[in-house]
């Protein structure tokens, strides 16, 4: 079992400027605001009080194009592994009955053995609920691409993700949940828009530049904001199984990285062990967490102390993730299914990949 636990009070960090996206103000990168809420009432009431407390109705203007990024990374929804549609629900109507223009978006997943993020759509009643809100529904995997430059090292990188999101919103909520995570540590605001990469093998290929791409593409979503569904988290063993673990409160916040070390600390753990999280204070997007502004009696939603436990056949991803000739060989040398072959003598296929495989549609030439 690793520990990402801190056995220290959270450590205070100087606050240092952070960077301007292209698309943010500088008002809103500099005060960062997280707005807790218990689920008591419901999703409509605790959605509505967290976007009107983060600022988001008077940054973000009556009719801008919003779009909606979920956490659905499994084929059929699981508690804990995936936004509820209940979360997803209260959001777009919100959005829609305020004259917003929703896009609900999402690409294929499941980097080696993909599966369609259009079957996910009709089997959680997103495509239903699209119709009945007048939102737009998105495969992203099939939007035009633009390819980002990152600088990771001594590489430059070219990785493509939706023109939609750079170039045609005015506004992005990604709505994670709280969860470990067997490569990243955790798993919430920022690691949510690793699925904007819109092909699962190049994903693959960019495993070992995670926090670069990362805050390359969250430096540049306009208007970016985080509602993080906490009604339950998934503890041990993330991003596709683990323990669901019943927590009851939602987080809305105007700032990813906030967002992200309060959810740390309401599941106990250390933000210092968190290699993303340190890359992001590295390049600046980070403030003193006494200067957030989060409503004085937070620690009360801390439920239980996170853990990770990994076992033997989770270390080959694990490796292969944190190196790039490791991730070559893992998943695109010819000795790549012969090694797939090999593990799962072992390791439970997470699912049915040739059946999920079957409902994947094919690009147009």
């Amino acid at each position: 079992m690793e520990s990402l636990v801190s056995s220290a009070e959270p450590i205070q960090i100087v606050s240092v400027n952070k960077p301007v996206s292209t698309a943010s103000t500088g008002s809103e990168r500099s005060s960062p605001v997280v707005s807790l809420h218990d689920l008591t009432a419901g999703y409509p009431a605790a959605v509505a009080a967290g976007l009107e407390e983060a600022g988001f109705f008077r940054t973000v203007a009556s009719g801008t194009k919003v779009f909606l990024k979920p956490n659905l990374t499994f084929p059929i929804y699981r508690p804990g592994v995936m936004t509820s549609y209940e979360c997803l629900k209260a959001v777009t109507e919100l959005l829609a009955a305020r004259g917003y223009q929703v896009i609900i978006g999402e690409a294929d997943s499941g980097g080696y053995n993909r599966f369609s993020i259009d079957e996910v759509f009709k089997g959680m009643g997103i495509d239903q609920l699209a119709k009945e809100t007048g939102a737009q529904l998105v495969n992203v995997s099939f939007t035009k691409p633009e390819w980002m430059e990152v600088q990771a090292g001594g590489r430059k990188l070219r990785v493509p993700v939706p023109e939609l999101l750079l170039r045609e919103i005015g506004a992005f909520i990604t709505l994670p949940v709280p969860k470990v995570h067997l490569n990243t540590g955790v798993s919430m605001s920022i690691k949510n828009q690793w699925g904007c990469i819109q092909e699962p093998s190049e994903r693959l290929k960019l495993h070992p530049y995670f926090a670069e791409v990362m805050y390359e593409l969250n430096s540049r979503l306009p208007h970016a904001y985080s509602i993080i569904d906490g009604k339950i988290g998934l503890n041990r063993s993330g991003p596709m199984l683990g323990d669901p673990v019943e927590l009851n409160w939602l987080m809305v916040s105007n700032d990813l990285v906030a967002a992200d070390r309060v959810c740390c600390r309401l599941m106990q753990l250390d933000e210092e062990r968190i290699g993303f999280l340190r890359y992001f204070r590295k390049r600046g997007w980070w403030t003193s967490f006494e200067s957030i502004q989060v409503r004085p009696d937070w620690e009360r939603f801390r439920k239980i102390q996170f853990y990770l436990e990994r076992k033997w056949t989770d270390l080959p991803g694990f490796v292969c993730f944190n190196n790039s000739f490791l991730a070559w060989l893992g998943y695109r040398s010819p000795l790549a299914g012969f090694a797939h072959w090999l593990l799962y003598l072992f390791r439970e296929p997470f699912y049915d990949y040739d059946k999920e495989k079957s409902k994947v549609r094919l690009k147009k030439n």
